[in-house]
């Protein structure tokens, strides 16, 4: 019988690591690891948690080139020779050793997950380790040294998927996996993010809509900064849902970047957990609605260490493993006792952000109005307005 979730995970994986004082904090992923363990996830029923090892170049020469591959390789044994024309050495991404293994393990994973779902291993694969989107095929990129997602969907295509949709929730635009299928229309990218004019990497705009041969297969929706839990969600079930259910993929593949959250000290975004949770509730429905099940999620940016990507992507892992937590859950004393010890402060005392007492958070459908006066639903408009006719959709209506 196949497990329900295979996640990846293993504490090396803090090796991903660029050094004191970069906003890429590895702690990131330990401290929600350690959540996942204390709330009993890893322990679920068809939950497999596992550590994948370190790939052949072949794999990563599926989306990168040679020569960069080696450039890491070099920079990895040496940091001192790091070329910042391939992006290596520079502040964002600082040449580390062990660099190139550390990142060439986080492909595998999503990899791994991507062959566990294609093959009917798992109905679901987690790696809140992965979603590093920036990485192009010749340059790192926003700390992002190799693309796990491209080789993990690159992986796919090879084994004969005819179709395969990417979604994108990162607040920055998912650059490096739309410009790796610009022209290959069997994947369909959707990058919903904050505006370019506010925020890196200054791309993924509505009229950005594919290469020649793929047009309307990039999707990019341009959002306001400041927007909250109701527009934000507006935003992605207006555009993702109705394009994904005409795409109808055969493998959801999801970057759950949580850096859209109100604390997150690099964007401008004003979300709660409960808005991050409920995005990953709605793009796993629609993996069962379209793709039979077969959804690989993945992680991102993120960058307030504490109160945010831990339940962020706890929320995510267990969505996956059908053993959704609450909202109103608390977070385990053992947890936040760990953080006082490491951090000397407080950690969240329960799992989501907004009282419970307000109703959660109401989303108003697409087909209720559109508001011109509104810059979320303009942004919105203009989206649809590029991209759906060229999925014969309406964009007023549909």
């Amino acid at each position: 019988m196949p497990a329900q979730a295979r996640v990846v995970w293993d504490p090396d994986f803090t090796a991903y690591d660029f050094g004191p004082g970069h906003p890429m904090n590895p702690v990131r992923l330990d401290l929600t690891a350690r959540l996942c363990q204390d709330l009993g996830v890893f322990d679920a029923p068809g939950v497999e948690v596992f550590s994948p090892p370190v790939p052949g170049d072949e794999l990563l020469a599926t989306v990168h080139d040679t020569a960069y591959i080696e450039a890491v390789k070099a920079a990895s044994d040496d940091p001192g020779v790091a070329d910042p024309a391939r992006g290596l050495g520079t502040e964002d991404d600082p040449a580390f050793k062990g660099m190139h293994e550390a990142s060439a393990r986080i492909v595998e994973g999503t990899r791994q997950v991507c062959q566990d779902v294609w093959e009917g291993r798992a109905e679901h694969g987690v790696n809140f380790c992965g979603g590093l989107h920036h990485a192009m095929r010749d340059r790192a990129a926003g700390f992002c040294i190799y693309n796990d997602i491209a080789v993990g969907i690159q992986w796919l295509l090879d084994q004969g998927a005819e179709r395969v949709a990417y979604v994108d929730v990162d607040v920055h635009h998912g650059d490096g996996v739309e410009r790796v299928f610009w022209d290959d229309p069997r994947v369909l990218t959707i990058s919903v993010h904050e505006s370019g004019r506010m925020l890196f990497p200054g791309t993924g705009f509505p009229a950005e809509v594919g290469g020649p041969d793929a047009q309307g297969y990039a999707v990019n929706v341009a959002l306001p900064p400041g927007l909250g839990d109701s527009a934000w969600l507006r935003a992605l079930n207006s555009t993702a849902l109705p394009l994904v259910r005409a795409f109808r993929p055969e493998v959801l593949v999801t970057q759950h970047g949580c850096d859209t959250h109100m604390q997150d000290p690099l964007a401008h975004m004003a979300l709660s957990v409960d808005a991050q949770r409920a995005a990953a509730e709605t793009l796993h429905k629609l993996a069962h609605e379209v793709a039979g099940g077969r959804w690989v999620a993945l992680g991102g940016g993120g960058y307030e260490l504490v109160d945010v990507v831990p339940r962020t992507w706890t929320h995510l892992t267990a969505i996956a493993a059908h053993a959704p937590v609450p909202l109103t859950a608390e977070v385990p004393e053992s947890w936040l006792e760990h953080v006082r010890r490491v951090f000397g402060r407080e950690g969240p005392r329960r799992m989501g952000d907004l009282d419970p007492k307000d109703g959660g958070i109401w989303v108003q459908p697409w087909d209720l109005g559109y508001n011109p006066h509104s810059e979320s639903d303009r942004a919105i408009m203009a989206t649809r307005e590029a991209v759906f006719p060229l999925h014969g959709l309406d964009p007023f209506f549909d």
